[in-house]
């Protein structure tokens, strides 16, 4: 295939890199590329415990300079170009946005008397929020994201009814950034109010019963605040804003001035007398537990709460459920890796006191918890990477009755304390999703199909799916779920794709993928998802396992079920493509470094590259739970033996076809990690003879981390990325 594609080359000028173009003659399929000549100051050194580190492209930490920007242009000019000359990008776009156009919707909720849920007509950027007064009326708009921008880059990011239903905040994310504005909305008029908060991240959103106002979370802002900032996040304050009243005037309720990087979270519970505080340190399952009797404050909030002390330490994770006057049941890791729950009188905190409600698993993991019909509990665990879901008895902890559920995931639910009925989420990798409704009031009530979601062009019926487990490097099992056409032969022929994530105690469970289905339907693919370590596929012990000193087990795992499929005839190596975001990104990008030979596509998505330095940026303090910190000796020499950034193979073969992704206004994993990656490897790899594979990164604009992002931009960027894989791996089309 020939196609021509833009070269940019570098001229310093007074210090200020300026970029040139010129369009290049048509090149053969084996093509060499030539990267911009972004200049290298190994002046930068630091000292990590004796041992001298080159940071050559430190000044890409800097997003605001126009040396910064000159880059991002000049790499935009390479990768944007190849990747709309790549194959099948027309027919992509085509497949994607046709069978993206399928209604979905939400679990119906109810607050006060009303019901609400989201729905999205198909290619809406934004999904609408609907109201109705019952089950059976006609429904009607009650708010509109995509009125708020042209483009759909103006996002809900967290919102909250009060308890009666009367008042709802709302969260505006603008541009994918984590930064948060509230608002305030009178329901019943759907009338706007002066209310607003600014400067709100990673915030709780909590209204007292009274409608008096509500908790919420602010950082103090020194500079700028729009997503594009990479200053660290640090001193992590509670509010509480009183309705009809200005941010300026807001209760300054909790903070913690000699621990800057721990976060505090509130929560007001069931019978609105008590605000349960949480605060918690980087992104273990771990946290301190205190609580406020509310109806204790004769004049009401004004100021820092008189916290009562439930847990002072770290030791273990307590996650509120519900309560019964001042006896509360959390669901917790204490002596519990695969979590239980317990109840707390909070007249008689002492551990001592403490009543296991329902015990731990043996092997499956509680995953979450809730309280409906007054004393029902609903507890939903993890099986094998698959969701069962259970009835207990509030007071006694008893099992009363096990929910029939598919091999898949219960990925959405609702239902309050105070209601008699719930409904639940249902998805797979074959189901785009079953909403069922069960009605306690009813004499024998079962679980009913509310809403099934289809989408035309899809038959499902044509593919299946299978689990096998891998066995790692150490012998340890590792489950993988496969994609794939009926009766598909193990000729090595397929392209398969392999994702993963290995971290933070996140499950991956089946989903359903628009994407994956095209993949699937028209490029003869087979999607492979591993279930890594690191995760919390089986409770803290496993997300232990691949976190810290045990990080590299992630990434064994990873390459294990590379070879696995390739053993089995699946595929080949150089028909295997990995992706990953975010952490998912420091998987894929750590791998293609160690085993470069088993991969021929690499696509990393927000990925987390610079392993010495991610702390000092945003939120990145908070992932030494999971990473540790080169701040700390022993930590330091687990990091550099995989950091991305600082372990890409000088020769030897050729990397395999890579792509990075990220955004200007990702403020989660900034930019840096993904320009500081691809300038390096380039840089190493340019001068390599037998490097003809791209090595490329896509900068996205009014874009962030994932949340919120408008549905022409997902389309887009898969668009591109599956036609980048289609060009690599030089697949044809397949009606």
């Amino acid at each position: 295939m020939r196609f021509a594609f833009v070269l940019s080359f570098l001229i310093a000028v007074g210090g200020v890199a300026l970029w040139k173009h010129r369009k290049n003659s048509k090149v053969s399929e084996e093509m060499s590329f030539k990267y911009p000549e972004a200049h290298r100051d190994e002046t930068v050194v630091d000292d990590y415990h004796g041992t001298k580190i080159v940071d050559a492209y430190r000044w890409l930490e800097d997003p605001d300079s126009e040396e910064t920007k000159a880059f991002v242009e000049a790499q935009n000019n390479i990768s944007v170009p190849y990747l709309q000359k790549c194959r099948n990008g027309k027919e992509l776009r085509k497949s994607l946005t046709k069978l993206w156009n399928y209604p979905k919707f939400s679990c119906p909720f109810k607050r006060g008397s009303r019901y609400f849920y989201y729905h999205n007509s198909g290619l809406q950027n934004q999904s609408v929020l609907y109201v109705q007064d019952s089950l059976s009326s006609k429904p009607e708009v009650f708010f509109d994201p995509n009125q708020l921008s042209d483009d759909g880059t103006v996002a809900l990011q967290g919102t909250a009814f009060s308890e009666d239903g009367q008042y709802w905040a709302y969260g505006l994310s603008d541009s994918g950034s984590d930064w948060v504005t509230i608002k305030f909305m009178e329901v019943k008029t759907k009338q706007n109010l002066p209310d607003t908060l600014k400067h709100v991240k990673f915030s709780s959103m909590a209204w007292t019963h009274d409608n008096a106002g509500l908790f919420y979370n602010r950082y103090p802002v020194e500079t700028k605040a729009d997503g594009t900032d990479t200053d660290s996040n640090v001193n992590h304050k509670l509010y509480f804003h009183r309705l009809g009243t200005e941010q300026e005037e807001d209760q300054l309720c909790v903070e913690w001035l000699q621990e800057p990087t721990w976060m505090t979270g509130a929560e007001v519970s069931d019978c609105g007398r008590f605000a349960v505080i949480t605060v918690s340190k980087g992104c273990d399952p771990v946290n301190m537990l205190y609580y406020v009797d509310l109806h204790s404050l004769v004049a009401g909030i004004t100021g820092q709460l008189p916290l009562v002390k439930i847990v002072d330490n770290f030791d273990a994770e307590y996650e509120y459920i519900t309560n019964e006057d001042t006896v509360f049941t959390f669901k917790t890791n204490l002596n519990s890796p695969n979590y239980k729950l317990i109840q707390i009188d909070f007249m008689k905190p002492e551990m001592v006191n403490w009543v296991n409600l329902v015990p731990e698993h043996d092997k499956d993991v509680l995953e979450w918890a809730t309280c409906v019909n007054s004393n029902v509990l609903v507890l939903c665990y993890i099986q094998d990477v698959k969701n069962v879901l259970y009835l207990h008895d509030l007071v006694t902890g008893e099992q009363l009755k096990k929910l029939a559920v598919d091999v898949g995931a219960i990925t959405g639910y609702s239902g309050k304390k105070e209601h008699d009925e719930m409904f639940y989420y249902f998805t797979s990798f074959l189901t785009p999703g079953t909403i069922f409704h069960y009605d306690f009031s009813e004499q024998d009530p079962t679980p009913k199909v509310f809403r099934e979601i289809t989408v035309e062009g899809f038959q499902a019926h044509l593919y299946e799916t299978e689990q096998v487990f891998v066995t790692s490097k150490d012998g340890t099992k590792i489950p993988m779920f496969l994609v794939h056409r009926k009766g598909m032969k193990h000729d090595a022929s397929h392209p398969v794709l392999m994702y993963g994530y290995g971290g933070f105690n996140i499950a991956l469970t089946p989903s359903f993928s628009v994407s994956r289905v095209v993949f699937m339907q028209h490029l003869g693919g087979v999607f492979a998802l591993v279930n890594l370590r690191g995760g919390g596929e089986y409770g803290e012990k496993w997300h232990k396992a691949g976190s810290l000193n045990n990080k590299q087990n992630v990434f064994d795992d990873f390459q294990a079920a590379g070879k696995y499929l390739i053993d089995k005839n699946y595929t080949a190596s150089h028909k295997l493509v990995i992706m990953g975001g975010s952490n998912g990104g420091l998987l894929v990008t750590a791998c293609a470094n160690q085993a470069p030979h088993l991969f021929g596509v690499v696509v990393s998505q927000v990925g987390v590259t610079d392993m010495m330095r991610f702390h000092k940026f945003t939120i990145g303090h908070a992932w030494t739970s999971d990473f540790g910190s080169s701040d700390i000796e022993e930590e330091f020499n687990w990091l550099i033996r995989y950091s991305p950034l600082h372990t890409i193979p000088a020769s030897g073969e050729q990397f395999p076809a890579m792509l990075l992704l990220t955004g200007d206004h990702d403020d989660r994993v900034v930019p840096l990690h993904s320009l500081k990656y691809i300038a390096e490897l380039q840089y190493v790899r340019k001068n390599q003879p037998n490097q003809t594979n791209p090595l490329l990164i896509r900068v996205d604009t009014k874009s962030g981390h994932g949340a919120g992002k408008p549905t022409a931009k997902i389309i887009e960027e898969l668009a591109e990325i599956y036609s980048f894989i289609a060009e690599n791996l030089k697949i044809d089309w397949q009606e």
